[in-house]
């Protein structure tokens, strides 16, 4: 197992596996979320069951959480690997010519989306392990008065937090933009599929950022 993840192909293939799996866990995501904008209760109903159920918050959370830090790092370790490699005349050369803006930049784009994942927890996440491991209360876990919809209005108040969820997502969909169809290459699914893969992967990176844009708009427009 360590002889796959130092090679070149094993790190790739791990950085792909671990991006089609977070690309899962945002269409969940945003359907839970979404929700918010036309039923409080049926959305207060899957926030209760998503912060309650032991295989969501036992098993499936630390999964996630591994899959966010393993990801990133290993974005990381492969840019700064590539960097490497390519030496310094890499920095001379004219990038532009054979890629994207944004595939040159996905290191960047990663460390906004990560600061943005860090403010996220902090809205959400942290206050609820507090009050449900640390406090010790649960009483608010069951009419959605704790973290739920008007938990999820009240941080939508402040116009800087909604612009840098809007300003998140919209680096957020440039990164999918690359990071799809760079995923399922190093899967080696795309051979022959490749104008549907990409046509599938610009479809996601739009829909799924300007979902959580909406959300974030209408709640701080609205209330």
């Amino acid at each position: 197992m360590s002889g796959f993840f130092k090679s070149s192909i094993g790190r790739k293939v791990a950085m792909a596996l671990s991006a089609l799996f977070l690309m899962f866990f945002l269409i969940i995501h945003l359907a839970v979320n979404i929700t918010s904008l036309f039923s409080e209760d049926i959305f207060n109903e899957l926030s209760h069951f998503m912060g309650t159920n032991p295989l969501v918050q036992f098993a499936l959370q630390p999964v996630l959480i591994f899959g966010v830090v393993f990801h990133f790092v290993m974005g990381f370790v492969l840019e700064l690997k590539n960097k490497k490699a390519k030496g310094v005349a890499y920095a001379k050369n004219n990038g532009a010519a054979n890629s994207t803006w944004m595939s040159r930049n996905m290191i960047y784009s990663g460390l906004v989306i990560l600061a943005f994942i860090v403010l996220h927890f902090i809205d959400f996440w942290f206050p609820e392990i507090n009050t449900k491991y640390i406090q010790g209360d649960m009483s608010g876990m069951h009419d959605g008065g704790f973290r739920y919809f008007h938990e999820l209005v009240e941080k939508f108040h402040n116009p800087l937090r909604v612009g840098a969820y809007v300003v998140a997502f919209v680096l957020l969909g440039l990164h999918l933009a690359h990071g799809f169809t760079s995923a399922f290459q190093s899967m080696g699914v795309t051979a022959g599929r490749k104008k549907k893969m990409q046509t599938f992967g610009k479809l996601y990176s739009i829909i799924i950022p300007l979902g959580f844009i909406i959300i974030a708009l209408v709640h701080h427009f609205n209330h």
